[in-house]
């Protein structure tokens, strides 16, 4: 008890200095100094984030094992509403904290429009457009979970940040583009449930029956909204805290039982993804096969285990392996394409320019008309320009006057990055997605827009269709294979090092970067703690060891603190390190 409240007292003291002065007001007894002043040093701790102090309690809920203590720690500890930093938005061309926003300072910012109901000719200032905006504005929340049930289907957990959303309300989804009405609001108490006629600022909800909220989106309530277009810019690009998703580097085959189940198959691996932003799952152009991407392989398993026993998929899946990617060697010339078809039943007409090149630290955009809407998207740089090179002086206002009236830069920038983003979706000598491309897109509204026929998915044709042909002109010179690398860090003793580091060497094909003593590259074990009495650990012997290792010997080694112990570093494909730790063993 001493020696822990000892350290807990040596950690807080390096960053409170509250706590200093009633250690010395206690003439340096820790255990005189009361636990209410420990737990209000170590809140004023947890709320500056600068100090990096994380409380970590032990228990076990299904046995009711340290359930209380954290619960009291929740309430004594983090922070309340009002101790909260705001929460950070980004719109499509800013970003900023929620409060900036209501108070109507992004507005400011922003090249924006919204529609008037005043007949022409009568001008109405920026400031009242902005106010008008903004106290249309309802409620503002995110849907920070999307859990299956089997009784009840999608529930979408979602935190208000602002206003208050009405049973019935309809919500637009700014990630999606889309809306759907709030039918019900629940309170989850364990599985039980209880109706609400509306949640408000600083509270939590579940919203079921909506069918296409994913974990990360923000749902916002909007008065006087089109259902179609929803509300004006920048509102109908609002999103509270983004979710970053790294790329995924792993991957596993998906294949239905029959084709009667591939409908089903596809609908749990469109749930799973709801819960879950950091799976993905697509179809290959050649093969068809459906392929299950994600972060890692325990995360893969984990994901194809959900998809067959929680949601009753007939489907089974391949082997997991690892997503290489293809890097173009030189750079193209411009290619323009213009598409000129039916899309959906209508006329389409609209075209672009596309120039890629290898994407380097010193790589700068050739065109850089908008610096705004240069985007980094899976390892590749996207910059769009709108507008004449020679007209690099001209405004956003001067420019957005030349375009067709259903189209916005918000609109003409998602459809060109979208079409880029499906172009470098696949490789064009492999079947893998590029990474480190500038791709450069400009649009000439003189030349390359026609009216109404220039509608965003002409735009997003057009755009992924230069950006391939450019793909594959820079391709004639060859390109590379990206393989991911893993930086491998291997503590082992001195009779198993020369096994381990030729298995890195040579079985794996990586490379010993550092070789040192254990001692060298830990913090080391500090000679205050209680030592480990291995009679009370279970740990089960290795049935292909040799010789057995009395307690008294175990015990005289942890006693030495790692003594015969070696670090091996290494780089090491990540490819061969899959399935690497039961190799080990």
């Amino acid at each position: 008890m001493r020696k822990a409240r000892n350290a807990l007292i040596d950690l807080l003291s390096g960053h409170d200095d509250m706590i200093v002065d009633k250690f010395l007001e206690y003439e340096e007894k820790p255990l005189e100094i009361p636990a209410e002043v420990i737990i209000a040093s170590l809140r004023r701790c947890v709320l500056d984030q600068e100090s990096r102090i994380t409380p970590i309690y032990g228990g076990a809920s299904f046995r009711n094992i340290g359930v209380q203590p954290l619960l009291d720690a929740i309430v004594q500890l983090l922070p309340n509403q009002k101790e909260v930093p705001d929460p950070e938005i980004t719109t499509s061309r800013t970003e900023g904290t929620l409060s900036q926003l209501l108070e109507g300072h992004l507005l400011s910012r922003e090249s924006w429009s919204a529609p008037s109901t005043k007949p022409a000719g009568k001008a109405i200032s920026k400031g009242k457009q902005s106010t008008a905006v903004i106290s249309n504005l309802q409620a503002c929340a995110l849907a920070f979970k999307v859990v299956y049930d089997a009784r009840r289907g999608p529930l979408v957990y979602v935190r208000v940040y602002s206003g208050a959303i009405q049973r019935g309300a309809s919500l637009y989804n700014t990630n999606l583009q889309v809306t759907e009405p709030a039918q019900r609001i629940l309170r989850m108490y364990a599985s039980d449930s209880v109706d609400l006629p509306s949640l408000h600022a600083g509270q939590i909800g579940v919203i079921p029956g909506l069918k296409h909220a994913r974990t990360g989106d923000t749902l916002i309530v909007y008065t006087g909204a089109n259902p179609k277009t929803g509300p004006p810019p920048p509102l109908n690009s609002l999103q509270l805290r983004p979710i970053e998703v790294p790329p995924a580097v792993f991957f596993s085959s998906i294949e239905a039982h029959s084709l009667a189940h591939e409908k089903s198959v596809r609908e749990a691996l469109t749930l799973l993804i709801r819960e879950d932003p950091s799976l993905q799952f697509s179809v290959d152009e050649e093969s068809g096969q459906t392929l299950l991407s994600g972060m890692g392989e325990f995360h893969l398993e984990i994901a194809a285990d959900r998809l067959i026993k929680d949601l009753k998929a007939k489907a089974s899946t391949g082997k997991i392996e690892i997503a290489s990617r293809e890097a173009i060697l030189c750079a193209s010339q411009p290619q323009t394409a213009i598409v000129d078809r039916e899309i959906a039943g209508k006329r389409a007409r609209a075209g672009c320019t596309v120039e890629v090149v290898p994407l380097t630290n010193n790589t700068h955009d050739p065109h850089p008309i908008d610096a705004e809407s240069t985007t980094i998207d899976d390892g590749n740089r996207i910059a769009i320009s709108v507008g004449r090179k020679e007209d690099s002086t001209e405004t956003l206002e001067d420019r957005s006057a030349k375009l067709p009236s259903q189209l916005s830069h918000e609109t003409i920038h998602l459809a060109l990055r979208n079409g880029a983003r499906a172009a470098l979706g696949r490789g064009i000598q492999y079947p893998f997605p590029f990474t480190k491309v500038h791709v450069s897109i400009r649009l000439d509204p003189r030349t390359d827009l026609f009216g109404t026929d220039s509608t965003p998915s002409a735009l997003s044709t057009a755009a992924r269709e230069a950006t391939k042909t450019a793909l594959k002109q820079a391709s004639e010179s060859g390109t590379a294979i990206m393989e991911h690398v893993m930086n491998v860090t291997v503590s082992t003793d001195e009779a198993s090092l020369g096994a381990v580091i030729n298995d890195l060497n040579s079985e794996r094909g990586g490379q010993v970067t550092s070789l040192e003593d254990a001692d060298a590259t830990t913090s080391g074990i500090r000679e205050d703690l209680p030592r480990i009495d291995l009679k009370k650990v279970y740990a089960p012997r290795d049935p292909f060891e040799g010789g057995t290792l009395g307690l008294e010997q175990q015990e005289n080694e942890m006693m030495n603190h790692g003594s015969g112990q070696r670090t091996v570093q290494a780089r090491v494909p990540l490819r061969e390190m899959m399935g690497y730790l039961r190799h080990l063993r």
